[in-house]
């Protein structure tokens, strides 16, 4: 099974793409010194220990794509935020494979 099969499940090409283009927000939870060399356009670092203080920039989004480096931590936050009532959050994985979905 491929890495984007097993983190999205089926079609993740597609899914990923229909979410972005559908003005999800897009989340990088690494520090922000990792943020700062290199990072997806358009998206915004709020860092995996900063989540819990920070839940109100993610209320009221339709779709949330969460991503790291590694895809640890970004499930990491998926379930966290799951764990707080928001319902709409994909564990993108990588900076990599989320940066193959944005134009």
């Amino acid at each position: 099974m491929g890495i984007l099969s097993w983190l999205f499940g089926g079609s993740a090409k597609q899914d990923l793409t229909g979410i972005i283009n559908d003005g999800a927000y897009l989340v990088d939870v690494r520090s922000p010194r990792e943020f700062s060399q290199n990072h997806v356009k358009g998206s915004v670092n709020i860092p995996l220990d900063s989540i819990p203080s920070q839940l109100a920039k993610f209320k009221n989004k339709k779709h949330i794509i969460v991503f790291c480096r590694s895809g640890n931590r970004s499930s990491q936050a998926k379930s966290f935020l799951e764990q707080n009532g928001f319902a709409n959050v994909v564990n993108g994985g990588t900076v990599e494979i989320v940066n193959q979905f944005v134009s």
